[in-house]
């Protein structure tokens, strides 16, 4: 198992997988270069998806809840293992409503993504976050919110 620093992406499918939040938050069209064509998603609370068009629908959904959002580059950090690259991060934003996040100083921001890899194309990508960033949900604050490391 091969492990980068933080903020690094020293191998081939690392810099594809760290080259895919650089496009997204850039909303870049050729974001789909790096994908399969028949790719598999999965996001909270919207399931398992395939493709371009899926994956299209899911974006536009949750940039609808946002102002602005952007994932902290430097604060990644990357596991590989064969065909599979796992990234841990943060995001940061505004919510539509105005409230602003930024993983590691909020309850909300913080995420893990995981990559499948095919013939150097991404053919699956699990994202595993809460998509609560602004901590709206505070009934699932079963422990409270004070005193608590974000």
């Amino acid at each position: 198992m091969a492990l980068a620093g933080i903020g690094e992406a020293n191998t081939a499918q690392k810099k594809a997988a760290r080259e895919y939040f650089v496009r997204i938050d850039a909303g870049r069209p050729d974001l789909f270069d790096l994908f399969a064509v028949d790719f598999k998603f999965y996001f909270p609370k919207f399931g398992v998806g395939c493709g371009r068009a899926e994956f299209e629908i899911l974006a536009g959904g949750l940039t609808s809840t946002f102002r602005s959002f952007a994932h902290d580059l430097q604060s990644f950090r990357y596991i590989e293992e064969k065909h599979f690259v796992a990234v841990e991060g943060c995001t940061h934003g505004t919510t539509s409503g105005g409230t602003e996040w930024r993983g590691g100083e909020t309850a909300g921001g913080r995420f893990s993504s995981i990559f499948e890899f095919r013939d150097g194309l991404i053919a699956r990508m699990h994202i595993y976050l809460d998509p609560d960033y602004a901590g709206e949900d505070a009934k699932r604050f079963i422990w409270g919110r004070a005193g608590r490391q974000w």
